[in-house]
């Protein structure tokens, strides 16, 4: 998983035509011998089995959704030909290289076939259905790649659209979502499951906010390369046997609810992509936007892990106050809600979380992310602490938030304590903090606090 970072602009980048043309040539080549191949396989099989819940027997037959569902093939090839950039281009294709790649495997390893008899169908869906039964066998079910697909081509063309249109494309592209099921192609089953696939790509393969302001402007950006941090990596190896263990209650839960295995897979893929960002040590990685937003592809991946983070925080904050405040107009505390921002009547936020979306709003407003559980880095403390002292000097009252308000934000303050009286002994620093909440920073944080202090009096 990684994340690329804007270097500066360079203008007057031409559209990647050429390029686009021979990579929509590769990925049809790809994509029709891959889906044909497992759509083969399964059909040399003797019992290929199938899943649906019972109501869906009640599933109206709409002929007519077949124009939906056959137009996404349209508007795949016209994708590759939206992108002002090669970066944004390239993004684009291996997200949907990934779709493709994990859909087939899938199919090859656990092939499930579609079990209702479609009635006929007249007229110009009756031919579209016989054009689509010369290809589609009744397998290839979950997850659904028409609907991996349609995520990640509806993220692309959101992008490119001006929004007075956007209302007509979202109506268009949940029509063909509808449409695997009214034209009786998929079992609802495949469709969460695709949906999960589909926003996988996207957050795997971000565009980052320099990238996406490129397309709109047509500049070419640099791409830097965040270094690993090696303190995290004890963080991912916890996340990773989570996401292990979540995945052996989810292959154990299959035999007896298939509902329950889908929710536990989503908890063991939303850990396993946590995993993943500690181990690159890229707090950018979740994709948070310098006004505190999490894109949708954050929200859809990692639901359940941001669920349980932010209940964890609010079960560990239940005994003290939710902000406190540590000197005049400074205050310190978990990441606010508007009522909790009020109560320390703050104009300005310093929010340290790199995994949760900001929940209320202040004028003033900074997010410098920092992974939980992790030290921030010298240049962030430096920063932090730079930017609570340019709104305190300007007369803004600041709340500086993490998770807890125990460890990151508490540290970043003790810096900017230090500096701002001057003081030397770590000890006297952490003694006012404590004095103030009850904060949790381990030698590591005190290492660094203590280096922060050596180099300020430098």
């Amino acid at each position: 998983m990684t994340v690329a970072g804007r270097a500066g602009d360079i203008p007057a980048e031409s559209r990647p035509w050429g390029l686009a043309t021979l990579l929509l040539a590769g990925m049809g080549v790809l994509f029709f011998s891959s889906y044909g191949l497992a759509n083969w396989l399964a059909s040399q099989r003797g019992e290929v089995p199938f899943f649906h819940y019972e109501w869906e027997r009640g599933m109206p037959f709409v002929p007519w959704s077949i124009v939906p569902y056959w137009s996404i093939d349209l508007l795949y090839g016209i994708s590759f030909f939206l992108w002002r950039t090669r970066a944004g281009l390239l993004t684009h294709v291996r997200r949907l290289l990934a779709a493709q790649l994990i859909s087939v495997a899938c199919f090859i390893a656990f092939p499930l076939r579609f079990s209702f008899e479609r009635p006929p169908a007249d007229g110009l869906p009756g031919q579209l259905f016989t054009l689509l039964g010369g290809f589609d066998k009744p397998f290839n079910q979950a997850p659904s790649l028409h609907i991996s697909l349609l995520v990640v081509l509806w993220v692309a063309y959101a992008m490119h659209l001006a929004p007075r249109w956007r209302w007509g494309l979202h109506v268009w592209f949940a029509l063909i979502g509808i449409s695997v099921l009214t034209t009786y192609q998929h079992h609802l089953i495949d469709v969460p499951t695709g949906w999960l696939v589909g926003w996988l790509c996207v957050f795997a393969f971000p565009l980052p906010a320099g990238l996406a302001r490129a397309e709109a402007s047509g500049t070419r950006i640099g791409v830097a390369a965040a270094q690993p941090d090696p303190r995290v990596r004890a963080l991912a190896w916890r996340y990773g046997a989570g996401a292990l263990a979540m995945g052996v209650l989810a292959w154990l839960a299959l035999a007896w609810s298939v509902t329950a295995w889908l929710l536990l897979t989503w908890v063991a893929l939303a850990l396993l992509c946590v995993a993943l960002i500690y181990r690159a040590g890229r707090a950018g990685a979740f994709g948070k936007d310098e006004h505190g937003a999490l894109p949708m592809a954050a929200w859809w991946t990692l639901a359940p892990y941001l669920g349980g983070a932010f209940l964890n925080s609010r079960w560990w904050t239940r005994r003290h106050d939710p902000v406190s405040p540590v000197a005049e107009r400074v205050w310190i505390g978990r990441l606010p809600t508007q009522h909790e921002l009020s109560l320390a009547g703050a104009d300005a936020l310093l929010d340290l979380t790199a995994e949760f979306p900001r929940l209320a709003h202040a004028p003033a407003y900074r997010c410098i992310p920092v992974l939980d559980l992790t030290v921030p880095t010298q240049a962030q403390l430096r920063a932090g602490a730079a930017q609570i002292e340019q709104w305190h000097a300007a007369g803004r009252t600041v709340l500086v938030c993490c998770a807890l308000g125990y460890s990151r934000s508490a540290l970043v303050v003790a810096c900017w304590l230090a500096r701002q009286r001057g003081i030397r002994d770590v000890q006297q620093v952490l003694a006012m903090l404590r004095a103030a909440r009850p904060v949790v920073l381990g030698p590591a944080s005190v290492a660094a606090l203590a280096r922060f202090i050596e180099e300020d009096a430098a």
